[in-house]
């Protein structure tokens, strides 16, 4: 059976009447996640005051419902808190945005296809990729079609890595951050094992690109 991390497990324990209870448990809570909630609203943000509207905006959903969406977590903890965290406030930063400014498919579709385009050169080292040939006319659309089904495949390869291994590489090349402040955030030994699980990771794609035939830049 997982144990909770203590500062959630005090959380849900309090009696929800005894309020004074609850504020002290929630702000030793907060204390303990408040860099990491931080940065992932930095992550999402143009400048400070968003910054800080974010994190804020994060906390308010995290202890609205009594606490709904932490509890839900401790019912079926399947991943490490810290890594759920990074994944439920990304979420929810991208939603306070999209209530403020509409729904901007700039955020999300250019991160993910920033991605992909770095994922697909990573994992295409050990395949001998090559550069992809001149276009020549009539062939635009072939081509196209093409790498579509280089980047469906790698996307349906993606979603075979386990959950932490994806946020992994979405830390690493999503949000360009560095081994060390990765290692910090999913509380890797050091940076050297974020490097090491990041080999492994890539490995594992290239070896399932293999298994789908995808030798060359184009399937």
């Amino acid at each position: 059976m997982t144990l909770l991390p203590r500062s959630l497990d005090r959380l849900l324990a309090v009696c929800t009447a005894d309020i004074d209870a609850v504020d002290v448990a929630w702000r030793a809570f907060v204390t303990e996640h408040t860099r990491l909630l931080l940065h992932v609203a930095r992550s999402v943000s143009t400048n400070h005051d968003d910054t800080m509207d974010a994190y804020t905006f994060v906390l308010e959903q995290l202890r609205a419902e009594e606490f709904r969406r932490l509890r839900e977590f401790a019912a079926d903890p399947r991943s490490k808190l810290t890594t759920w965290l990074v994944v439920v406030a990304r979420r929810l930063c991208l939603d306070l945005y999209r209530r403020r400014y509409g729904r901007n498919r700039g955020i999300e579709s250019s991160a993910r296809r920033a991605v992909r385009r770095r994922l697909r050169d990573l994992v295409a080292e050990d395949l001998e990729f090559h550069d992809l040939p001149a276009t020549h006319t009539g062939g635009g659309a072939e081509l196209a079609v093409r790498q579509a089904e280089l980047h469906l495949a790698l996307d349906e390869a993606l979603l075979t890595l386990l959950p932490q291994d994806r946020l992994l590489l979405r830390l690493r090349f999503d949000d360009d951050l560095s081994a060390h402040e990765i290692a910090g955030l999913l509380d890797y030994p050091s940076p050297f094992h974020v490097y090491r699980r990041v080999n492994v990771v890539l490995g594992q794609l290239r070896a399932l690109l293999e298994r789908r035939g995808i030798e060359n830049a184009i399937p």
